[in-house]
């Protein structure tokens, strides 16, 4: 029981440093496209039209999700959420196992 315990706890945790990678690696690619993209667009029309920021908003919305999921930011979803959840509907079973 104790050494199952330790090992959910430790894949618990290697996922979170996969999401956090995760997240960290596509910021840096978000941060060097998106450079390149505002480089792109001042050269061709020196921003009179800042198309760029189109693509730099899209994928930021897609960034802030995934930042979210990493860092456990779901204020209405969360860990904390699901464990309450959880043991809620565990003692409502209880309870309707003992009077059947």
């Amino acid at each position: 029981m104790e050494n199952t315990h330790k090992e959910n706890k430790y894949l618990r945790a290697k996922e979170r440093v996969e999401e956090t990678r995760k997240f960290y690696t596509g910021l840096m690619s978000y941060a060097v496209v998106i450079s390149l993209l505002a480089g792109l667009n001042y050269y061709i029309d020196q921003w009179d039209y800042p198309w760029f920021l189109w693509a730099a908003f899209g994928w930021g919305i897609g960034l802030a999700f995934q930042a979210a999921k990493a860092f456990n930011l779901n204020p209405f979803f969360g860990r904390s959420w699901e464990e309450r959840k959880i043991k809620e509907f565990m003692q409502e079973d209880e309870r309707k196992a003992r009077w059947e």
